[in-house]
């Protein structure tokens, strides 16, 4: 495809009042104006090393009134997104410095991204975490190539382990930032969902604190049409990217300590370069509820077969909770960055957004402690079609009157109006009884 480059002025003006790199990285490269030709580079040269995702029509859109395209990121060989910016990253250093390896300290997507593509490039890896870290990181770190070395009982403790070994060592510090090259390579996935997918009206990104996939792709989206929208989801808990655009620097003050739960949208506003491009390319930015995420997160396992964390279920999120009105009936790309759910919270999240989704309910009656007044529950349960999951009696504890019983039950219904069908049945013949409000 020949580059023809038409925004430049438009990105200049977003980088115009950059600052110098603070020490806060190691990488010596110079943050300068993100171009067309950059990110088309950056697609050219890693192409090799990433997967083109696809980028599908889903069947979510008639629930939703609109034509909405799955952009597949989780399926990159880490899980995430944050492969394109690294591997980009990691192919620009010198040949002394690969020689010499590289080092990083965080349990995030990008430090599995740095040991995959590192070792793939036989250049040094080491990741420093604390001893908290979860085992499955640990493992999967491993796993990648990388040498992996836990340290300290804080996060903020590897970090500095990491920095002395570097120094020590001749090591290259890498930690997550916005610089041109970084960015270039996130906005590869602006191009390939230009590519395929026709005549986009609107193109929705995770957001929050690590906005670089946001604005690296609005740069090669808004040069090649500047009339698709481009829109931005954070979470209503840290509105990281609201805040920070409205005081006009990186605010620090909204960080969630939630980790585990929302990943790299959890942290801080982590560079200028990429607040300044939002604020400049961005059309909209818009924040959900965490109930809202973990609906999404069951709507892309049941209708897509995709098993997503927080950060690649929060673009449909928007969605599901209605915050794009002005998109029905439009054609929309969402961008489902990242796949990298440990276990005991897809558990935990499955189970919730189940009874978010008014698919799970609990009640609680009382019965005749007789021969059969049991099986009378059941089969009524039976005849709604309600699944038991759990049903327990209660007979010392109970404050009514004697030789009864209280039973707890949770059931599983099809959705909402078959939940009200079977309150009113129980209700009928049981008036006393009594739901739990989730």
């Amino acid at each position: 495809m020949k580059i023809v480059s038409r925004n430049e002025e438009l990105l200049r003006d977003a980088l115009s009042c950059i600052p110098q790199p603070s020490s806060r990285t190691s990488l010596a490269s110079c943050n300068r104006l993100i171009r067309f030709e950059d990110i088309s580079a950056a697609a050219f040269k890693i192409q090799c090393g990433v997967q083109k995702t696809p980028c599908t029509y889903s069947r979510l859109s008639k629930q939703y009134g609109m034509d909405i395209y799955l952009k597949k990121e989780f399926l990159q060989y880490t899980g995430s997104v944050k492969e394109r910016g690294v591997l980009y990253l990691l192919m620009s250093l010198p040949q002394e410095q690969q020689r010499k390896g590289v080092i990083v300290a965080s349990d995030s997507n990008f430090s599995m991204a740095v040991a995959h593509h590192a070792s793939e490039l036989r250049v040094p890896v080491f990741v420093i975490l604390c001893t908290s870290t979860a085992p499955g990181r640990v493992r999967m770190c491993r796993e990648y190539g990388a040498m992996v070395i836990s340290y300290g009982a804080t996060a903020k403790d590897a970090q500095l382990h990491a920095r002395r070994l570097a120094q020590e060592n001749g090591y290259l510090y890498l930690e997550e930032e916005d610089s041109a090259v970084y960015l270039s390579g996130l906005g590869t996935v602006g191009l390939e969902m230009y590519e395929q997918v026709p005549k986009l009206d609107a193109v929705i990104f995770p957001a929050g604190g690590h906005c670089g996939l946001l604005a690296g792709s609005a740069a090669a989206l808004k040069h090649l049409n500047p009339h698709i929208s481009v829109i931005g989801v954070e979470s209503e808990s840290f509105p990281v990217l609201q805040e920070s655009l409205k005081a006009g620097h990186p605010n620090d003050d909204q960080a969630c300590n939630n980790h585990h739960f929302y990943g790299d949208v959890s942290g801080v506003c982590f560079g200028n370069n990429s607040l300044q491009l939002t604020g400049k390319l961005v059309d909209k930015v818009v924040a959900v509820r965490e109930e809202d995420i973990l609906i999404s997160m069951l709507r892309l396992l049941e209708y897509e077969r995709a098993t997503v964390d927080a950060e690649g279920a929060i673009g449909l999120a928007a969605l599901v909770a209605g915050k794009l009105p002005e998109l029905k009936g439009k054609r929309v790309a969402v961008v489902i960055c990242s796949g990298n759910l440990e276990l005991h919270l897809l558990q935990q999240c499955i189970a919730r957004a189940l009874t978010l989704d008014n698919r799970v309910c609990r009640f609680s009656l009382v019965i005749s402690d007789c021969p059969g007044d049991m099986s009378k529950l059941l089969e009524i349960l039976a005849r709604e079609e309600a699944r038991v999951l759990d049903i327990k009696q209660e007979r010392t504890f109970v404050t009514s009157e004697l030789f009864t019983v209280e039973v707890i039950c949770t059931v599983e219904t099809r959705d909402k109006i078959h939940t009200a069908q079977l309150r009113n049945a129980l209700l009928e013949r049981y008036p006393t009884a009594a739901w739990t409000e989730r």
